[in-house]
């Protein structure tokens, strides 16, 4: 038999391991919602950052409490926290799961709902469910409900407790450690300060650049291939024209011309 539960009201459970999970109606406009789950001492507060599970530290270090993620259904988008409540340790009392969508307001979510499911069966009908609505519709976080100890066993309780400062403010109520520099951004009122001067870069002189192939109409580089209609280096074989003399050695004094016939005389 699934309990409706109103909010502030509890029920006993006899599952050991269960499936926290938020279902909302889907639309335009509508933000992503999503799921987190917060392990908290005697003190109400946790004993340190490892007690909250949520998409960006999906498992407990104990292992007995996890972040399943995202689903689609029939019915619309979920997500889901499951707790082995037989294993947690003893000095956690209570575990609150949590609701955020992203800094956007709860008023934007429509048919919000957490089910509670016995994860040892299969396909099987919710346990309970709580129908969540915000008291202003201003809220970026929500407290869901709560599994907390009763004796030997665990109970759960309807919450719908909402915060305006974001999961990041309900976190820190309860504890969590959040790193101010990482949300916080400079106002756009502040000077801008002046940057430091550059330091001049040395100028890099080039070889120049050997062509690969010559241009033609355009004095070229000396190559290995001639260019056509413009001087050349000296080369063997070049055609067309003057080829440089070979410097003469000097005359040799014991060098006699042959004899030469008459025409010559």
């Amino acid at each position: 038999m699934t309990h409706a539960m109103l909010k502030g009201s509890n029920v006993p459970l006899e599952a050991t391991t269960v499936r926290a999970v938020l279902r909302w109606t889907p639309g335009q406009g509508v933000p992503d919602v999503d799921a987190s789950a917060l392990l908290l001492g005697p003190a109400g507060q946790v004993r340190s950052d490892e007690d909250f599970v949520f998409y960006n530290q999906p498992r407990h270090p104990s292992g007995k409490v996890w972040w399943l993620g995202k689903k689609r259904v029939a019915e619309g988008p979920t997500d889901t926290i499951q707790t082995d409540l037989a294993g947690v340790e003893p000095e956690v009392s209570r575990i609150l799961v949590v609701a955020s969508a992203d800094e956007v307001t709860f008023d934007r979510v429509k048919g919000l709902r957490i089910l509670l499911y016995d994860a040892a069966v299969a396909e099987g009908e919710p346990l309970l469910y709580f129908d969540i609505k915000p008291e202003t519709g201003e809220e970026t976080a929500l407290i869901c409900g709560e599994l907390y100890r009763r004796g030997e066993g665990w109970k759960f309780r309807a919450l719908g407790e909402g915060y305006s400062n974001g999961l990041r403010g309900l976190a820190m109520d309860f504890g969590i450690t959040v790193d101010e520099s990482e949300t916080s951004a400079p106002a756009t009122s502040e000077v801008a300060q002046p940057l430091p001067p550059a330091v001049p870069a040395v100028p890099v002189q080039l070889p120049p650049a050997v062509p690969v192939q010559s241009g033609y109409g355009y004095p070229q580089e000396p190559a290995t291939q001639p260019a056509y209609g413009y001087p050349q280096a000296a080369a063997a074989g070049t055609y067309g024209y003057p080829q440089p003399v070979p410097v003469a050695a000097a005359p040799d004094p014991d060098f006699r011309l042959p004899p030469q016939g008459p025409q010559f005389i």
